[in-house]
């Protein structure tokens, strides 16, 4: 009688609850939902006896909560999901105990495993062929209840009416990486999850490797022993009231009006580009170019289709390589907290398959499953690699389909299949021999091939050079933040992400007629210079062209127009230009020559190389095979000894000929 009693006290309760909550209720009823999301907090102010019970005996109290809820007569069938708890509830996997079982808790974590969403009974009804009694099992266990007896005195053989049943997914959470402590080992919790946590719509929000929070109660599973009893020892597994994503796409993000109204009041101001930029890694000093850059990969160009079905990617890929302690993994570590869904991985710690995707072995339900690496899981967002040159060659070779074509193609077991991967990649490597030397090409100084490195859109180079005004202010600047009072971020954290949020949802720029005549002018002159010698140099190629388009497209975003303008293509060429200087210029032509990116050699070296093999070949009827080194530098007496000697050594590491003896040489 006490227990009834409490509880119609509790329903009145609810019930003068909701009241209050009618606007909540009103919008689930809008939206078609039958769920309410409700702060404890609210709860707690406006009913203590409620929040109390809550906590003792959470499982009752929701049931309550829900009937109340179906009484007033707003919403049927209605589910109540807790959008927090208080900060007591609050648990580590690790630290989970008996004491907290059939408690409301909460805790966070990353998905693991996730199972196939499959319908479960939850109620069954059975009716008694003696006496036609209805009879109702809850079906709480693992294994299917029949009833055991009817009113009637019959036992067993009773005939199944009907059952209800909803879908319901088993998640494997695992502790995030972050909150362990030396060499602890991520232990892992199983999460049930029903009705609407298992919609299409949330079921995207949990695949694994997503990050989660977790409010539910804790309940033991029965492990069933081979002989068919039950063991003594028990499992823990949480019945899921709310499951929250912590991570989310710039898709996602919810912009009110308030939000709304401060993006557009930043739109106007004058030197918007500037303060975005010195939004971005503000604790490093300098590097205007590469700053702006980034700020240029987080809005992002506009993907487009093609009319014959290709995919044209908007997403930047930049790639910073530099002598060490220039600041780049600080850069990449803020780029990869700020921006959502953002990855941060370094080279010799990953593997092909962490970066793009592999096949396990799937222990629950037999079979092989795809599990997704860094590339795929940051699909939207923006993936770090650090210490690039480092990776296998193997490991990397991975990577080119995803940078170039935004997709991860597996084909392995008996899986087959091609993943999104629409993400920009931040790169950062470290020059082959400790420092960068101008004089050499990128490829010669890196570890990566060439066709790699051509993939991304912008190459900076960071050199740390002595200079005595920039060291001084440097220095200042460090130290400034080491006393703590370090320069403020120009525009709030939550509100540059908001902005470029707003910025990927609400504006598609398109191309003006006069940023299209600046870029194609810019293209075509650079495409064109005249370059001395007896080859010509190819300047720019047309992946420049598209990455010169995606940056114009990312400019015209910061501004929140709709169009692209002759100021964006300027930024654009500008930055373009910066990059070409500093990686792609050839000092003997004097001249861009984009193949001392794309392959290494420049096409000056190349012609020089093409000159000595045609000269051999040429002196071959002379001499014989064999032809003597003399010789063959007196026919090419135009060429310095640096440079015939590098053409020898290029044509020797490329197997076109070899030295028979001492101070000759013969082609292969």
């Amino acid at each position: 009688m006490d227990i009834k009693k409490s509880n119609e006290e509790l329903i009145i309760e609810s019930k003068s609850f909701f009241e209050t909550y009618k606007k909540e209720i009103g919008e689930s009823v809008r939206k078609g939902k039958k769920v309410v999301f409700v702060n404890f907090e609210d709860l707690a102010s406006n009913s203590p006896l409620l929040s109390e019970a809550l906590m003792e005996n959470p499982e009752e109290v929701l049931q309550v909560l829900e009937t109340a809820l179906e009484e007033t007569g707003l919403i049927k069938n209605a589910r109540i999901r807790f959008n927090d708890l208080p900060k007591t509830q609050k648990v580590k996997v690790r630290t989970i105990r008996a004491q907290h079982l059939n408690q409301l808790i909460f805790f966070e974590g990353l998905v693991r495993q996730a199972s196939e969403v499959r319908p479960q009974v939850v109620n069954a009804k059975f009716e008694c062929p003696s006496c036609g009694t209805v009879i109702s099992v809850l079906q709480i266990e693992k294994k299917f209840r029949e009833p055991t007896r009817c009113s009637c005195g019959r036992k067993g053989q009773f005939r199944l009416i009907s059952k209800i049943m909803v879908d319901a997914q088993r998640l494997v959470i695992e502790e995030s990486p972050e909150s362990l402590t030396g060499g602890e080992q991520p232990r892992r919790m199983s999460v049930f999850l029903k009705e609407d946590l298992v919609e299409p719509g949330m079921e995207e929000k949990t695949t694994p490797g997503s990050k989660v929070r977790v409010i539910g109660i804790l309940k033991e599973v029965p492990v069933p022993l081979q002989t068919g009893a039950i063991s003594t020892r028990f499992d823990l597994a949480v019945e899921a009231n709310n499951l929250i994503p912590l991570e989310s796409t710039y898709e996602d993000f919810e912009i009110t009006e308030e939000d709304e109204s401060q993006i557009l009041e930043l739109s106007e101001e004058k030197e918007l580009f500037k303060k975005l930029r010195e939004s971005i890694a503000p604790g490093i000093w300098g590097y205007e170019e590469v700053k702006e850059a980034l700020v240029l990969q987080m809005f992002g160009g506009v993907k487009k289709t093609g009319e014959d079905g290709t995919d044209y990617r908007g997403d930047i890929h930049l790639f910073l390589i530099g002598d060490p302690g220039v600041a780049k993994s600080v850069t990449l570590k803020f780029i990869s907290n700020i921006a959502p869904k953002g990855r941060y991985i370094v080279g010799k710690a990953a593997t092909g398959a962490g970066i793009t995707a592999t096949v396990v072995k799937d222990e629950f339900l037999k079979g092989w499953s795809l599990e997704a690496g860094a590339m795929v899981l940051a699909n939207k967002g923006i993936v770090c690699i650090d210490e690039i040159e480092k990776m296998d060659a193997t490991d990397r070779s991975a990577m080119h389909e995803a940078l170039e074509q935004q997709t991860v193609t597996i084909s392995k077991a008996n899986v087959q299949a091609t993943l999104k991967a629409e993400t920009s990649v931040l790169a950062a490597g470290n020059p082959k021999f400790g420092r960068f030397e101008p004089t050499q090409s990128i490829s010669q100084q890196i570890d990566l091939p060439p066709a790699l490195i051509n993939r991304f859109d912008i190459i900076f180079i960071l050199r740390d050079l002595p200079n005595a005004k920039q060291d001084d202010a440097i220095a200042s600047h460090v130290l400034k933040i080491h006393q703590h009072k370090g320069q403020k971020s120009e525009i709030e954290r939550d509100l540059f992400r908001k902005y470029v949020a707003y910025a990927k949802q609400k504006v598609k720029p398109e191309l003006t007629d006069e940023a299209f005549n600046e870029i194609k002018d810019y293209y075509v002159k650079l495409r064109n210079m005249q370059a001395s010698g007896d080859g010509q140099a190819i300047p720019i190629s047309a992946r420049q062209l598209q990455g010169l388009v995606r940056l114009s497209e990312a400019h015209a975003k910061t501004r929140l127009s709709p169009k692209v303008e002759k100021k964006d293509a300027q930024v654009a060429i500008r930055l373009m230009n910066y990059y070409l200087m500093h990686v792609g210029y050839d000092q003997e032509t004097k001249t861009f020559d984009i193949d001392r990116i794309s392959i290494g050699t420049s096409s000056s070296q190349r012609n020089k190389i093409i000159l000595t093999k045609e000269t051999i070949k040429k002196l071959e009827e002379k001499h014989g095979k064999q032809v003597p080194l003399n010789v063959l530098r007196e026919e090419l007496k135009d060429l310095s000894d640096a440079d015939f000697e590098e053409a020898i050594e290029k044509l020797k590491s490329k197997a076109d000929i070899f030295q028979p003896r001492q101070g000759f040489v013969q082609l292969m």
